[in-house]
This record gives structure tokens, C-alpha cells and sequence, in this order.
């Protein structure tokens, strides 16, 4: 398995960090492959022999992380620490915080050369510090390295007692601009409200979420907000996240849901947790149209097929509504999810995070200060509305900006997010793998390596990715926009292909073709003087999978298809 060329920055920016500082942390959102990138900085750190340990807070993710780990660096014996299982015996140790933190653990914890913490926000949590005191105890040269999508707390708690510098941070803007995540189009929704709104007081965690429920919490407010979802999410079968301020205003959200004629659910923290994987698991299956919640869904869960995320509460700090967003940002395996194609993920605000925080930009403060105050703003000229510095339309009108407005922000800056939709062809450059034109008329594109192929193709106004390897049978890999496309066919080389590999093949694109190729290929193919071994590669390998590749574009271009 390879890295993208951005997780290998990632990972050397981070290893520099560590032998430098002896601590770092490392910001990668949603889609930037976290675990991945985690996976291979454990992997440079422990070349000679070093010991270490990778803390995640669920059981979920300590799996999640041993099996990447196993795939990214095989070879190197692993073992866990949790519940059912106390085991140091592996070079790299997998252990979960509620566990490892218990007194008796710690002490039979050996000493550690490497910790490696998830989700590293909550590095400054009371567990999470006797575990990095223990391991800084034993061995004060050990090195300590996190990792979060969201290092400003909501409690404004600063992570620099822990860290004291960010290695680097993966941005959203990089992620939608190289196809690894969707565009965000989001509509701020005015329902008289806003002005309420904006006294809310304040606690400590976030606005008071009792007297927002008290603005929100009305029916004339929740007919609306039905009725802005039908018409801009609703008629479009988009799977939909809504996110409340109190139980009882949720309950009356999803019966006004249900009331609409639209299979809704409600979650939220008083549930068993076995009725909650209930809900979760027909949604999943899409028995469920909207699932409704309260701070349950903002971290750690995932479906891909969600499209539409409504805001029904404000948040004070912009690392909560990043991660309400995020649940409707992700692209989708369309082997995993058939018959869904996404392209953007609609984002119904009806309060006013929005409005404050203006993108879905953050700039870490480990000290915690950040997040006070509004984001800039401007003034649309078609309605005069006040709307984030960094839109791109209007999201009250829907008036579209000057190419030259979206080019800079405040000050001469980039406005985050401005911009994205013209640069795959950054991605084409940073590929690994050469990107071949089979026709020369930019539908059809296919690059190879020695144990793998990739191709995007585009028909009757969608693009398909498609991948193959030795000894399996090519695979549906994306549908929707090219940008997308690219990005998974890109990745699912990289996940076949090693660096070796991939360097070998470019040097293909210097050679000339063998005479095995030329007896496969069409005749007029001996008369290109142009051809070269790697471009003949590509043309065999389309021509050897043709027919399996129209079978799964026919196949996933049938009306059946839902948009979302």
C-alpha cells in the first residue's frame, strides 16, 4: 500500500516534528485518511526496534486502527489492551483510554518510546494525562504524537499542555478541491428567528441550549423548516442528518417529519445503546429517511449516502458545526451504497453558525482562545444581505460572485473554499500513477501499475471510476463528478500498487513499447512513433477489460439509480 502524495507530506512533516519537538500535533478532517497517515508515522518511528502505543477512545476505533496499522506497516507484531484483552506483547500496542487509564493497568504498562494518541482533542481530558504521564514518568525522551480533525475544544480547554506545536494541518478546502470529500452547498435560512438567536447566552460548552430551544422549539419555526427541506432536499431522496437543541424539541422536529409523510427517528443520549444501533442500522439500510438528534451524531459516526445535514441549533464554536457538516461531506463506494450517486451535500442552517463562522475553516490555537467574535462578512448586492466573507453565492438569494470577488478574501486573502471546482488537475499532477487519454478526447482516462489498474469514464454526463488487480474482478469504484472519480481510482492504485511499483511503471513513459505489447494492439498502433511502453500498457489493459468495464457502467446507469 501507498500514500497519497499529500499523506506523505503529512507524515514527514510529523516524523520531523517529533524528532525535533518530541511532541506534535497533527490536524486531518474527515476523507484526509487519518488513520492511514497515523498508521505510517507510528510505522518511520518504530524502524529501530521502538516501542509504542496507540490510544483510541472506542472499541471501534482500536480496531479500526490495528487493522490499518497491519496494512499500512505489515510485519510488525501488534496487540491490544482493553476490556476482554491486556496484552503488551506486540512492538505496537493498541489500547483503549478507559481501560489503560485504571490504576492497575497503568502500572503493568511497559516502557514506551512512542505514544501515539487519537482523536488528540481529548489529550487534555483527566484519563488521557495519566496516560501520558505514566508513559513521560518512564521514559522522558518517549515521544508523544496526536492527531484530530477538531483541536479547538468546545471548552476552549488549549491542548498546549500536551502538544506544543502543529506538525501540519490538512484543510477542507484541499480535501473537496482533490475529489476526497464533496462540496458543502449551504442555504441560510431565515425564519424570523436570527435576531433571538443572537442573545442566546452563552455557557460554558456552547449557547444555552434551553433558551435556544425556546426560539426554536416552535411550530410555526418547524413547519418552515419542513418545508424548506422538501423543497431543497426532499424532492431529491437526499438521506438526512438533523441536528436539535433539546430532546423535546427533537421529538417534535421528527413527529412533525413523520407527520409529513417522511420516515424519521430520533436519537439522543438517553437511549440504550442497543436502540440506538437499532436506529442507526435502518437508517443505514435506508428504511429511514431523516434521523433526528441531540450531540450524539457530531463525532464518530459515519454514513457516507447522508446529503443533507439541517442545522435546527447555533453552535458558538465552529469546531462543533465542522463536525455537524462533516457528517454529510463523505464521498461514496458505490459497491458499498448501489444505486447512489452524490455530489455535494445541501446544508439547511436555520440558526446562525453559519453566519458566524463563515467557512468550515479553522486555524488551530493550542492555547484555546480562538472562536470568539463574528467572522467577516460582506454585503450581497442583489438582497443586501450580510453573508460570510468566503461564499460563493449568495445563501439567502442565491446571487452568484465575480470570479475576482471569489479569488480574494479580507486583506488580499484566498477566501477558503473559493475556487475548488477547477483544480483536479492538480491531483492529475500530484498522481503517482501517469493518467492516460485512451482516445485523446478527455472521456476516457486510465493509468496502470504492476498489480493494478484504474480508469475513469464518462457517459451520458456522469463519470465512472473503475479499478482492477491480478486475480480479481474489476470493481465499481465511484460515480458522480470527475473530480471524485479521479480521486478514487487514484486511491485504490495506491492501495494496490507500492512505491516501488508505481516508480517503475513511470519510467515506462521513456521506453518504447515491446513487440508482446504491439502483437496485442490494433495495427495502426506499430505506426504511432509516439507510443510508449506505458501508454501501450494502458491501451492493453482497456482492451483486455473493455466489456467488464461497459457491464459495470451498464449496470450502474440503470434508472433504478437514485440522485442524492
Amino acid at each position: 500500500m501507498r500514500l497519497r502524495p499529500r499523506q506523505k507530506t503529512f507524515v514527514e512533516r510529523s516524523v520531523a516534528a517529533l524528532a525535533s519537538r518530541g511532541n506534535t500535533l497533527g490536524v486531518a478532517p474527515t476523507g484526509a485518511g487519518k488513520t492511514i497517515m497515523l498508521s505510517a508515522v507510528t510505522g518511520e518511528m518504530i524502524g529501530d526496534g521502538a516501542k509504542a502505543c496507540v490510544l483510541a477512545h472506542r472499541d471501534e476505533l482500536t480496531a479500526q486502527n490495528r487493522a490499518k496499522f497491519q496494512r499500512v506497516v505489515p510485519g510488525v507484531a501488534t496487540s491490544v489492551i482493553d476490556a476482554t484483552e491486556k496484552s503488551w506483547g506486540g512492538q505496537v500496542a493498541f489500547a483503549m483510554v478507559p481501560t489503560l487509564a485504571r490504576a492497575s493497568n497503568l502500572a503493568d504498562m511497559p516502557c514506551l518510546d512512542l505514544l501515539v494518541v487519537d482523536e488528540a482533542h481529548h489529550a487534555v481530558a483527566d484519563s488521557y494525562r495519566r496516560i501520558i504521564d505514566r508513559v513521560r514518568g518512564a521514559n522522558p525522551d518517549a515521544r508523544i504524537f496526536g492527531v484530530t480533525a477538531t483541536p479547538n475544544r468546545g471548552d476552549r480547554k488549549g491542548l498546549r499542555e500536551v502538544f506544543d506545536n502543529v506538525a501540519d494541518q490538512v484543510r477542507l478546502g484541499e480535501l473537496i478541491a482533490s475529489g476526497h470529500l464533496v462540496p458543502p452547498r449551504t442555504f441560510v435560512i431565515d425564519v424570523g428567528v436570527q435576531d433571538e438567536l443572537r442573545s442566546v447566552r452563552k455557557t460554558m460548552s456552547d449557547f444555552d441550549m434551553a433558551e435556544v430551544a425556546g426560539i426554536m422549539d416552535r411550530a410555526p419555526v418547524t413547519d418552515e423548516v419542513i418545508r424548506h427541506w422538501k423543497e431543497k432536499a426532499g424532492s431529491e431522496g437526499r438521506q438526512t442528518v438533523a441536528f436539535c437543541s433539546t430532546v423535546a424539541h427533537a421529538e417534535h422536529v421528527t413527529d412533525a417529519f413523520r407527520a409529513a409523510g417522511v420516515s424519521a427517528a430520533l436519537i439522543h443520549g438517553d437511549l440504550a445503546a442497543e436502540t440506538r444501533k437499532a436506529i442507526l442500522a435502518d437508517y443505514a439500510a435506508g428504511d429511514i429517511r431523516v434521523v433526528v438528534n441531540v450531540a450524539v451524531l457530531t463525532e464518530g459516526w459515519d454514513h457516507p449516502p447522508t446529503s443533507c445535514v439541517v442545522l435546527l441549533r447555533p453552535s458558538s464554536y465552529k469546531s462543533t458545526m465542522i463536525q455537524m457538516v462533516g457528517r454529510g461531506l463523505r464521498t461514496v463506494d458505490p459497491e458499498e451504497h448501489p444505486g447512489i450517486v452524490k455530489t455535494d451535500c445541501v446544508v439547511l442552517d436555520f440558526g446562525t453558525s453559519s453566519l458566524i463562522h463563515g467557512t468550515l475553516e479553522q486555524d488551530v490555537d493550542l492555547d484555546g482562545k480562538t472562536e470568539t467574535g463574528e467572522a467577516p462578512t460582506k454585503t450581497c448586492p442583489a438582497c443586501e444581505a450580510e453573508i460570510p466573507l468566503a461564499a460563493t453565492e449568495c445563501p439567502l438569494c442565491g446571487e452568484a460572485f465575480p470570479r475576482e470577488e471569489l479569488d480574494a478574501g479580507e486583506g488580499g486573502a484566498a477566501a477558503p473554499l473559493s475556487g475548488f471546482m477547477m483544480t483536479e488537475i492538480d491531483l492529475l499532477k500530484r498522481s503517482s500513477f501517469a493518467w492516460v487519454d485512451l482516445y485523446g478526447t478527455d472521456d476516457a482516462l486510465m493509468a496502470t501499475g504492476f498489480a493494478a489498474w484504474g480508469g475513469i469514464f464518462w457517459l451520458d454526463g456522469v463519470w465512472y471510476a473503475i479499478g482492477g488487480a491480478k486475480g480479481e474482478r474489476p470493481h465499481l469504484l465511484g460515480v458522480g463528478e470527475r473530480t471524485v472519480c479521479l480521486a478514487q481510482a487514484d486511491d485504490w492504485l495506491n492501495t494496490h500498487e507500492t512505491d516501488e511499483s508505481a516508480f517503475k511503471t513511470r519510467s515506462w513513459l521513456r521506453q518504447p513499447p515491446t513487440e508482446k505489447q504491439l502483437q496485442y494492439l490494433p495495427p495502426e498502433c506499430r505506426h504511432d512513433f509516439g507510443l510508449t511502453r506505458y501508454r501501450a500498457s494502458a491501451l492493453m489493459t482497456f482492451g483486455f477489460n473493455k466489456r467488464a468495464i461497459r457491464q459495470l457502467i451498464d449496470a450502474a446507469a440503470t434508472p433504478e439509480r437514485r440522485a442524492a
